[in-house]
């Protein structure tokens, strides 16, 4: 920009904020922070060092321990028996929430693990928002045929996805796992998986996952439209409290804000007018994750999980 001065036009680079006499700008470039202070009638130009960046932080890992009578189930084949630890890494930080393990992933990982047969072998699996993908790794140990990991098309949180089957799911396995980004709401024919080979056939997912999404509460709709479309429409098994069917779209969760229950159960309303059936089936007491926020922790604490099939028409 340029103003006048006595006649005179004088140059600047920028916004100019005046201070008694004096105009100061500041401007950050990528290796200097440059300050002109205008005096009338000369400018003064000052190189100033720029602030050190501070490093971001380390990625973590966190381990998700097996319950101890699940070690030697003699019901479960040799390959869900032979797990005992998930260790997942966690990107060191990021907007998307994809630094920590929620309380519903822990819940949501022992669920599966206990109806391992009925929920996860022989099953095509597909997890939205998988941050760590502790529960879509636990329906792959428990031998399901194809587990479909998806997040946010972000680099970090994808190649931490890759980074967490590789170091839990055996080599000769994890030609059953992919990981894709994907955002919620559009097509869902990436998301579709070839269970026989053979015949090529594209196959929509038995069992979605959603673990600790619907906080979101702009998405709700767009979460939505993607389980219309990507469950399959196969007859449901019948289901029971020890033997939950399939194809269904399990939904665990904490209320982390107290104050905002109702938006977060506005997704199962909206669920209800899509025509699916919405059950309750865990409610697990745990600890809070952030002792320093407000509201109950009692309510902060719990972990809810809901079943969603299709109603029958």
């Amino acid at each position: 920009m340029s103003y006048q001065e006595d006649g005179e036009t004088v140059d600047g680079l920028g916004d100019m904020f005046p201070v008694g006499f004096h105009i100061l700008l500041v401007y950050q470039l990528p290796h200097a922070i440059i300050s002109i202070r205008y005096r009338m009638p000369r400018a003064k130009l000052f190189l100033l060092q720029e602030p050190e960046v501070p490093p971001s932080p380390k990625a973590t890992f966190v381990n998700y321990d097996r319950k101890p009578e699940r070690l030697n189930d003699s019901e479960h084949d040799t390959r869900s028996r032979s797990w005992q630890t998930v260790v997942i890494r966690l990107v060191g930080s990021h907007p998307l929430w994809g630094h920590y393990l929620w309380n519903a992933a822990k819940s949501f990982a022992t669920y599966l693990d206990v109806h391992s047969n009925s929920l996860c072998k022989g099953k095509a699996v597909l997890e939205l928002g998988a941050g760590g993908g502790l529960p879509g790794l636990v329906c792959a140990l428990n031998g399901a045929k194809q587990v479909m990991l998806t997040d946010y098309p972000d680099h970090s949180l994808i190649e931490n996805l890759k980074y967490n089957v590789e170091m839990n799911v055996s080599s000769e396995h994890q030609h059953a796992v992919r990981v894709m980004g994907y955002l919620w709401g559009k097509p869902v024919e990436p998301l579709l998986v070839t269970i026989d080979e053979t015949d090529g056939v594209k196959r929509k997912s038995d069992l979605i996952i959603l673990s600790d999404l619907i906080f979101n509460h702009s998405q709700h709709d767009a979460l939505l439209d993607t389980c219309d479309e990507a469950l399959s429409t196969d007859a449901c098994n019948v289901s029971t409290p020890s033997e939950p069917g399939t194809p269904c779209v399990l939904v665990f969760y904490s209320h982390h804000r107290p104050r905002y229950v109702e938006k977060d159960l506005e997704f199962f309303r909206k669920a209800r007018d899509r025509g699916w059936l919405c059950e309750k089936i865990v409610e697990e007491s745990m600890e809070v994750m952030f002792p320093e926020d407000s509201g109950d922790e009692n309510i902060r604490g719990t972990v809810y999980g809901w079943r969603l099939s299709r109603n029958p028409i």
